[in-house]
């Protein structure tokens, strides 16, 4: 969870995730970790900027070969 996406934007101090919007993210995340656990696997969650995060993660896994993201699509006004 990048802590960015829960503060105000630069334009008008509308935060970019309330409160309904987190809620539903956390009980999606809960979800998917229920499932993946339910499967044999599981699901690594960290809060943080997620350019530090996935670094200090790597570092801690060792052995880590490839790494795959997205990036947000952000519209034009």
């Amino acid at each position: 969870f990048d802590p960015r996406h829960y503060l105000g934007t630069h334009c008008y101090g509308w935060p970019k995730t309330g409160p309904h919007r987190l809620r539903f993210l956390l009980e999606s995340v809960k979800d998917l970790r229920d499932t993946l656990k339910k499967k044999g696997s599981t699901l690594v969650v960290r809060k943080g900027k997620p350019e530090d995060v996935v670094c200090d993660l790597i570092t801690q896994l060792g052995s880590v070969t490839a790494v795959v993201f997205h990036e947000e699509v952000r519209g034009t006004l």
